[in-house]
């Protein structure tokens, strides 16, 4: 709603391996003009700002900041990893390197959140540019996660994305299984998109705002509440 008020702003960072459709989904969550047509240059260095409705009264605003596709061994800068609220961690199922890449992500949020609870969600881009380059089909396959302790999702048996032996949909549905898998393991929120379909790309965002600012419950004992008022008159008198 446009009377809504803007109360909150977070910081999250949206990062992932090279070609992934990390800036697409972006562009198409915030603006919707992404078509297969678009042509989309290679990010250094971005901000985004969307305002989210998340159904309770006020709008909450999320600061994005978009990230260059990591490659290799290339690590998130460090100082994303300081100052972000939450993680957005984007793979693409067609290419099993890009969701193996998140293991090394997820390990180095860990070891700088310094005791703070981070909020870490998981897109899988049904249409990033190297799904569309395989002309692989759309797959449907969604899972919230729920799970124990941190693994890799780094399979021992490693088949390529450009594999002959497999047919490209099924190593998809394969890569997806084992997403779903890790982020059970690691109780990560687990989310699957197209980024030419913008109304795919509301849930994950909106559950992410909630996440970073839940309601605030207010006591169930009355006599409480009278008592803080009464003393914070007191105190101002």
């Amino acid at each position: 709603m446009l009377t809504s008020k803007i109360t909150k702003i977070g910081k999250a960072v949206i990062c992932g391996g090279r070609g992934v459709g990390k800036t697409a989904m972006l562009e198409q969550l915030i603006y919707g003009h992404v078509t297969i047509d678009s042509e989309l240059h290679s990010t250094i260095e971005d901000t985004y700002v969307a305002s989210v409705d998340t159904g309770k009264g006020s709008r909450d605003m999320l600061r994005i900041y978009d990230t260059a596709g990591l490659q290799g061994n290339v690590q998130l800068p460090r100082h994303y990893l300081l100052f972000s609220d939450a993680f957005i961690l984007v793979y693409d199922p067609s290419d099993p390197a890009s969701l193996d890449m998140l293991a090394g992500i997820k390990s180095d949020i860990d070891k700088y959140k310094d005791k703070k609870e981070m909020i870490i969600i998981v897109i899988a881009n049904m249409h990033s540019r190297h799904t569309r380059s395989t002309g692989a089909l759309p797959i449907n396959v969604t899972s919230p996660g729920g799970g124990s302790v941190a693994h890799s999702p780094n399979g021992n048996h490693h088949t390529n994305g450009s594999s002959t032996t497999q047919p490209v949909n099924d190593l998809i549905e394969s890569n997806l299984n084992r997403a779903n898998n890790w982020c059970a393991r690691e109780r990560i929120k687990h989310y699957t998109v197209n980024a030419m379909e913008r109304a795919s790309l509301y849930e994950p965002f909106i559950q992410l705002a909630i996440r970073m600012y839940p309601t605030q419950t207010k006591s169930s004992f009355p006599q409480l509440r009278q008592l803080t008022q009464k003393t914070s008159k007191v105190d101002n008198s």
